[in-house]
């Protein structure tokens, strides 16, 4: 079996490490607007446990991260409502960046430039191992998903459309 190329740190990976997360690196080739779909055919893994990172505003313009399965989408309306916010929308692709230091494809929750509340849908717990994004295009880290709980300060919400 051929070894997978190391990926060189990113912020991610550094706040991983120092808070003794065990993960694996999941390096794949990246292709603009593929998103999960891609990435899990490129890793062999259901996408439904690729989890996207995803940066959006409340109605005052103040981020939020949302973690969602990457074969489901967001009801905005759904997560305001169990966040107690008026509304929630995405971010446009710059400032998702100015938020969170990471490149569109490419964010991840962990080592984020500011830190920002982390809305996760609540059934990504219960899968027993979850990919996420490691703070680079084309590169995911895979890890047991109560790592998230752990070192993130996580509100478990069920915010995707039926």
């Amino acid at each position: 079996m051929a070894k997978r190329p190391h990926v060189s740190e990113t912020p991610a990976t550094a706040f991983l490490k120092q808070h003794g997360v065990a993960y694996t690196e999941h390096p794949y080739a990246y292709e603009e607007y593929g998103g999960t779909e891609v990435s899990a055919r490129e890793l062999g893994v259901d996408e439904h446990a690729v989890v996207k990172t995803l940066v959006m505003e409340n109605q005052d313009g103040k981020p939020l991260l949302v973690l969602m399965h990457g074969d489901r989408k967001v009801s905005t309306k759904n997560l305001a409502r169990q966040a107690g916010l008026k509304s929630v929308a995405p971010c446009t692709p710059e400032v998702a960046n100015r938020h969170s230091g990471f490149l569109i494809g490419g964010t991840s929750p962990f080592g984020t430039r500011k830190p920002m509340p982390v809305y996760a849908e609540k059934t990504i717990f219960d899968l027993p191992k979850i990919y996420i994004n490691g703070g680079r295009r084309g590169f995911l880290v895979g890890m047991a998903p109560a790592e998230i709980a752990r070192v993130l300060k996580v509100m478990r919400v069920d915010a995707g459309l039926a």
